[in-house]
């Protein structure tokens, strides 16, 4: 069977994390590349002595020569400075912005036919630059954050429920900062709207912790940010493009037309909720949300925007 391709770039936690899921799905051969190409090639061989244990014959190698990434058909852009307790995701804009900026210069030219998937914060911003500097079409290059801010609206929702986390469809849209928008409108627990289950307090409470998780495990970790969950959550949306599952997801992609219009949010790439297939990006759902959610929402995009303007793109 001739295997997909998936590039890293990044080997820390969430790079390696991601190759170890995705390796162990037999998704696809896997290129770990690091400027620290001792890392991204240690990474790898410590994953490969795990697979006559763990049972998967997909192959990781790590480089740090992007010429061996040349024609993959996933590239995820884990790379970049991370967030150290008290820094916000805007400080880390300009430093990144040249990480992402130079990455998706490498990208362009070994696999012009590949999907990106950003996860350097900020991320909107990151997307953003990813799109611009690629010049792919906008259904190629995804932000992946709605999918770990859901996840995370979900496990507080089954922790204070006691039910099951298979059990809850949480959403969360809007730019992947402070100002998220979770929408409890659209949360249900098998089904069910989830305010059958919560008071508004206990919904406000979970909203709360769900805009600020990334900062709790940032706090306590330290010296590092989240890498488990930000890792499942890229999984989430290779399976959904590789297999064509056209799942609905929330996931950070550029607006533009009657869409960037209806959204409010034109020439932006914001989180949206998307059906994800193996064209990328095969639909933008349009949500009705009530005044105050449009209110978070244009709050959330003014964010976004104050950030996109200050990148000199």
């Amino acid at each position: 069977m001739d295997r997909k391709k998936i590039t890293i770039v990044g080997a820390g936690n969430i790079g390696a994390t991601l190759a170890l899921l995705l390796a162990r799905r037999e998704t696809a051969d896997i290129t770990l590349i690091d400027i620290n190409e001792g890392v991204a090639k240690g990474k790898a061989l410590d994953i490969m002595e795990a697979s006559p244990i763990l049972g998967f014959n997909a192959h990781v190698v790590g480089t740090g020569n992007y010429e061996d990434t040349a024609g993959s058909d996933v590239v995820v852009i884990t790379a970049g400075f991370p967030r150290k307790p008290g820094m916000s995701r805007d400080d880390l804009l300009f430093k990144n912005y040249e990480v992402v900026k130079s990455v998706s210069e490498q990208i362009k030219k070994y696999s012009p036919e590949a999907f990106v998937i950003v996860v350097t914060n900020p991320l909107d911003a990151m997307t953003y630059t990813a799109l611009k500097v690629t010049g792919f079409p906008k259904e190629r290059v995804i932000g992946m954050a709605g999918v770990l801010d859901s996840a995370r609206f979900a496990y507080f929702i089954s922790e204070k429920t006691g039910i099951s986390v298979e059990n809850i469809k949480a959403f969360v849209i809007g730019g992947h900062g402070d100002d998220m928008v979770p929408l409890p409108e659209y949360t249900t627990v098998s089904g069910i709207p989830v305010r059958k289950f919560l008071s508004e307090e206990e919904l406000s409470e979970v909203i709360e912790r769900t805009r600020f998780g990334g900062g709790e495990i940032v706090q306590l970790l330290k010296t590092g940010s989240a890498f488990y969950a930000p890792a499942a959550s890229i999984l989430e949306m290779v399976l959904a493009i590789l297999w064509n599952k056209r799942k609905i997801l929330s996931a950070s992609v550029y607006l533009d037309g009657e869409i960037g219009k209806y959204y409010g949010a034109t020439g932006l790439c914001v989180g949206v909720p998307i059906v994800l297939g193996k064209e990328g990006v095969e639909d933008i759902i349009k949500l009705e949300l009530t005044d105050e959610e449009w209110k978070a929402w244009r709050r959330s995009v003014d964010s976004v925007r104050n950030l996109v303007e200050k990148l000199p793109l």
